[in-house]
This record gives C-alpha cells, sequence and structure tokens, in this order.
C-alpha cells in the first residue's frame, strides 16, 4: 500500500480503539505508570513542519495522569511510514512545539512503519560541540521491519494482530503470519467491527496471493476443533463480506455507465438537430465521454456552428 492518507487513517484508527494494548504489548513500562481512567485524546494538533515548510498534522497525541498523582503529561506518537535522514530532527522540533503549547511534559514514540531498510534508526537527537553536549534528546523507537512476528504469539492483542503484518516475515511465512492475525481476532472474540480494523490492515499489507491462500486453507486444516471452526468461521464471514462489497459496486458501476449512457444518447440527438449528421467516430468519442466531460459538453454546444468545431472539442479534451 502506498503511502498516503489510507496508510495514516488505518495507523490512527488502531492507536485511538487499541491504544492501552498497543502500550501493554510494545511499551508495558510506560502503561505501568498510567491511570487508564485518565486518557484523553485531544485534538488534532496543526503546525509548519519546520524542516519541510508544510503543514503537519500530528499523527497522534494523547493526554494522560501519573497514575496516583494530580499531574499529567502528553504522549506524542508519530508514524514514519518511509525512511528519511532527518526524521529524528523532525521527532524533536514536534516535541518542542508541543511542550511549548501546552507546557506539559512530552513522551514521544516513533513508530516506523516501513518495508525497508533495515537498518537500526535512531533514537535520539543531539546537538554538541568540542567543549560540551548542548542538547541530548530520546525518544522511543518501535521498528516494526525488525521485529520478529514469532516472539508477539504468547498473548494474543488486538493492536499486534494488526502490527505483525508490518513486521519482519520471510516471504514463506506470509500465509502462516495471516493464520495468526485470524486466531488471534477468533481467541479475542472481537465484534465484526474491530475484525474490519485488523482485516484493512492485512488487505493493506499482508494480502496473500492464490498460492499462499491454498498454503493458508492447508494450514487451517491442520487446527484442532474448535479452534478450526472458529477460524474457518471468520475466514468464511470476511469471504461473504467481501462478495457483497463486490456485487454492490458492480450495481453501483453498472448504474452509473447506465445513467452516462443515456445522457449521451440525448445529447447526441440534440447535436444532431443543431448541427445535423453526427459522423459515427465522432458518435463514438461522445459515448466514451466522462459524466463530467458529457456535462461540459452539454454546456459548449450552444458555441459549435459546425461539425468541425465539435471535432476539435473532442480533440482537445481526448
Amino acid at each position: 500500500m502506498p503511502v498516503n492518507m489510507d496508510h495514516d487513517r488505518l495507523f490512527k484508527e488502531l492507536l485511538r480503539i487499541y491504544f492501552l494494548e498497543f502500550l501493554e504489548a510494545f511499551f508495558p513500562q510506560l502503561l505501568a505508570y498510567i491511570d487508564p481512567t485518565s486518557i484523553e485524546f485531544l485534538d488534532k494538533e496543526i503546525f509548519t513542519d519546520l524542516t519541510g515548510g508544510q503543514r503537519h498534522e500530528v499523527d497522534l497525541l494523547v493526554k494522560v495522569r501519573f497514575k496516583g498523582q494530580p499531574i499529567y503529561f502528553l504522549i506524542h506518537i508519530e508514524n514514519q511510514a518511509r525512511a528519511e535522514s532527518d526524521y529524528a530532527a523532525r521527532i524533536f522540533f514536534y516535541f518542542a512545539r508541543l511542550h511549548e503549547s501546552h507546557r506539559l511534559p512530552v513522551y514521544p514514540i516513533a513508530i516506523l512503519s516501513y518495508d525497508s531498510p533495515h537498518r537500526p534508526e535512531p533514537d535520539h537527537y543531539e546537538v554538541t560541540f568540542p567543549d560540551q553536549t548542548v542538547l541530548s534528546f530520546r525518544f522511543r523507537v518501535l521498528q516494526l521491519n525488525r521485529l520478529n512476528w514469532r516472539e508477539f504469539l504468547r498473548k494474543p492483542n488486538p493492536a499486534v494482530a494488526a502490527l505483525m503484518t508490518k513486521m519482519k516475515i520471510a516471504s514463506e511465512d506470509r500465509p502462516k503470519v495471516a493464520l495468526e492475525c485470524v486466531r488471534m481476532i477468533a481467541t479475542l472474540k472481537l465484534d465484526p467491527a474491530r475484525q474490519t480494523l485488523i482485516r484493512s490492515f492485512m488487505d493493506a499489507y499482508l494480502r496473500l496471493s492464490r498460492e499462499e491462500e491454498a498454503v493458508y486453507n492447508r494450514q487451517v486444516e491442520a487446527i484442532a476443533e474448535p479452534e478450526r471452526k472458529a477460524v474457518m468461521q471468520i475466514t468464511n464471514q470476511w469471504a461473504e463480506r467481501a462478495e457483497q462489497a463486490g456485487e454492490e459496486r458492480g450495481l453501483k458501476l453498472g448504474e452509473e455507465r447506465g445513467i452516462r449512457r443515456g445522457e449521451a444518447a440525448m445529447l447526441l440527438r440534440l447535436i444532431a438537430r443543431k448541427l445535423g449528421p453526427i459522423p459515427s467516430p465522432v458518435q463514438d468519442q461522445i459515448a466514451e465521454l466522462s459524466q463530467e466531460k458529457l456535462e461540459q459538453l452539454g454546456d459548449a454546444l450552444m458555441e459549435f456552428a459546425g461539425i468541425e468545431q465539435l471535432r476539435g472539442w473532442l480533440s482537445e479534451r481526448a
């Protein structure tokens, strides 16, 4: 899946819904001193990226209270979907802006979710001189492509089930990882809506080929009952929903095509009345126009004095 808003949306939605589960799996030392009843997701923070000059929206900003104390702090989680040489500096700049605007301590976490490179990425940013260190800033890093998915199978966790799809996976292990994700969902007995979120990660980052699906099915058959029945039920439900969604998309596309054909036919009649017989190649060009261009042609029709002007209009928008 390319780096785009869908990628960002998936990670933000996962962290919002499974925030405590995410900390439990990957940052238990932080979870240990948070009051879980104090969690507040703050409105999106937008500010200018000092390194790139672009406006940036903080991925996730959470206000929490220290356990047993009336003192609050912020947890800032930033997802890096592609490798960038200056990302550590950018994490510091965001830290400074957030600390300045909220006047609260900030606990920064970077999730590195890209596939490569696999080298360890920095977890600090420093400004040093020969005689002193002016700044030594550290932050937590979760580099998914360096994590072994097998190490996270002991305790079922919905955040793990989703993020396993971005961990270090050998090509021959892909069907096995997909199966383990479904087994976690079955064990946790997640409702369909929460299942869909994890399935979205699987579709985006762990979509199996036909050959891999055959391996997956053989592995499912090897599971003992009653777990196999639960896994099969989830798999079948997903297949039914995918088929239904495909049929709905097909019906909608058919309706749109029917409407467009009707508008094209009506427009051809209007053009024939105004300009006379329309050559077959020109009719074919008009029939292939998009809905938007059909509307534009209808608006421009009154300006045409002959077929050649119509040809020129179509040629410009081919």
